[in-house]
């Protein structure tokens, strides 16, 4: 009887065991997702194009709760625990075998921007979201933008263009390769403009030059683009002096200043004919972008040499001519000491004295005169 009684309390108290067992699992369930927990959030990571870059999470008391990656912009799942489930090689995931799992992408491309989640599959699941950002250096780009070279009449107005892609939005910066301001009207001028589009109102010979457009947006490297601007005009001549005397058997230069743009021929003429380089003459002309110094120098001078030059300038647009008339002076003669004269009488303060240099330096006679 007492035996039956055992196995009859025996019996009643199974139930109870395994109803406190199965309570037990459910608290350490409880407790189990309630330890399992993001230890920090993802940070946000910036990364130029095709550089590699990784998004780490990480994850407190995994247990065999599995993470998964997924890329909220495509709505992509990348990766799920240690394995790859995107078809795209530059994605890869690791794990420390502690708490950190890391995704990695590899030559990062521009449609990798955006948000990406880490997810654990507990009840319920948790998850967390960092940014990718993927920045771009600038880039010109050529067919939107004004060509190289450039060619405008004087006077006129031009438009310079110059667009750029890039992330962030690149930044448009024009300057002049040689320092010189950009006007912006007849009376304002500035060093640097910014925009995309640079516009110059009646142009003149004097903003001529190379133009540079630069593009940047804090990405390296900045990049620029040089636009050349060619202002064209017809020949312009000044003569610094248009009668020069020198005496027989002497050497002599005349010269001529011109402006031109295109590039003008410019040409000595004497008596109806172009002068060349001979023993006699030696023309010389140095030019320094639109503008020209003409020389012509004339050897022991004869007779003959003297008469009317002419410095000509042509090119596409027009001509010009300037006229210098070479003529003969005597030959100065050599200046003697100056001197001294009185008068007969030597009396104190009674004598003149004349300097002979002023007479003698232009052929003059000298004169002198006496006072009693």
């Amino acid at each position: 009887m007492a035996s039956y009684r055992r196995r009859r309390g025996s019996s009643h108290g199974r139930p109870v065991v395994v109803a406190l067992l199965q309570l037990m699992a459910l608290i350490y369930a409880a407790t189990n997702d309630q330890k399992t927990n993001f230890a920090e959030p993802i940070p946000n990571v910036t990364v130029a194009l095709g550089r590699d870059a990784s998004l780490p999470c990480v994850v407190n008391n995994l247990g065999t709760y599995k993470v998964a990656w997924i890329h909220i912009d495509r709505q992509m799942i990348l990766t799920i625990h240690r394995h790859v489930i995107a078809r795209i090689s530059r994605f890869s995931v690791s794990h420390d075998n502690q708490k950190t799992w890391r995704l990695h992408v590899n030559q990062v491309q521009q449609e990798d921007r955006g948000y990406y989640m880490c997810q654990v599959n507990t009840n319920p699941m948790i998850n967390q979201v960092g940014y990718l950002q993927v920045v771009v250096p600038p880039n010109i780009l050529d067919d939107a933008s004004t060509p190289s070279a450039v060619a405008v009449r004087e006077n006129q107005n031009i438009s310079l263009t110059c667009r750029a892609d890039g992330f962030p939005e690149p930044r448009i910066r024009w300057k002049r390769e040689d320092q010189q301001p950009i006007p912006l009207d007849r009376k304002n001028k500035t060093t640097e403009l910014v925009g995309d589009t640079l516009h110059l109102s009646r142009i003149t010979r004097a903003e001529m030059g190379v133009y540079l457009c630069i593009a940047s947006n804090g990405v390296p490297p900045t990049v620029s683009k040089r636009i050349t601007v060619d202002v064209e005009f017809p020949p312009m001549i000044w003569v610094p002096n248009q009668l020069v005397g020198a005496p027989a058997g002497t050497n002599v230069t005349v010269d001529c200043h011109t402006e031109a743009f295109p590039r003008a021929i410019s040409y000595w003429v004497y008596d109806g004919q172009m002068v060349l380089t001979t023993s006699k003459h030696t023309p010389v002309t140095t030019e320094n972008s639109y503008r020209s110094h003409m020389q012509l120098t004339v050897r022991d001078l004869k007779a003959k040499d003297f008469g009317s030059y002419k410095c000509i300038s042509k090119n596409s647009l027009g001509e010009t001519e300037g006229s210098i008339r070479l003529y003969e002076i005597p030959m100065p003669s050599s200046a003697p000491k100056a001197t001294e004269v009185r008068s007969g009488s030597p009396k104190e303060g009674s004598g003149v004295a004349v300097s002979t240099f002023a007479a003698l330096a232009v052929g003059l006679p000298v004169l002198v005169g006496v006072l009693n």
